[in-house]
Order: C-alpha cells, then structure tokens, then sequence
C-alpha cells in the first residue's frame, strides 16, 4: 500500500510523505503507482518553475516533499495533488492511504 502523510501548520503544507508500493499488481504494471508517481512528479516539476521553494529526498521506497518557504503558488499547488490523491485513493481503498497529521 501507498501511504501518503501529510503535515499542514496553520494552512500551509510543511511536508508531504510518500511511502511504499501500491501493490495493485507487479511492478511496471502497477496503474495506482503510476497514477500516484504521476500526480506526484507532475506536481513537484510544476512548484520548481516557480522557484526552490521545497526541497525533495528519495530514498528506499519513500519520496518526501518538504516545503521550504510557505507562499500561494506552492500550497496551491500541493492541494491539487492531495485532491488527486484523494481521489485516487477513494477508487483503490486497498492500494493507497492518504493521511493528514
């Protein structure tokens, strides 16, 4: 399951963590994992044209986005993804967990 974690201060995101596979089937077939991976590479790429306002570390099976400098484009953009993510998670109850802290 993918299990993303999210933490606001006040109204603005501060991190955003992604955690581990879908499992909806093998690797490379996997549609909620590219559909997650896709939501969640779309969005950074969008938030660093803008400028470095969050910094992203991978390692192992997890991708955290932590956000360096709280401003509207960045945030608003992160709510996007979350929506999407929602919506995703609603149709694969099974495969994917969106939690906010």
């Amino acid at each position: 399951m993918i299990r993303i974690f999210v933490k606001k201060e006040k109204d603005y995101f501060s991190s955003i963590r992604f955690k581990g596979h879908a499992m909806y089937d093998d690797y490379g077939k996997d549609i909620v994992c590219a559909g997650a991976s896709s939501i969640l590479i779309t969005t950074v790429n969008g938030i660093l044209k803008f400028g470095q306002t969050i910094k992203v570390t991978e390692q192992k099976d997890e991708v955290t986005i932590t956000v360096l400098e709280k401003e509207k484009i960045t945030n608003a953009l992160l709510e996007n993804m979350l929506e999407l993510l929602t919506e995703l998670a609603e149709k694969y109850p099974r495969n994917i967990l969106v939690k906010e802290d």
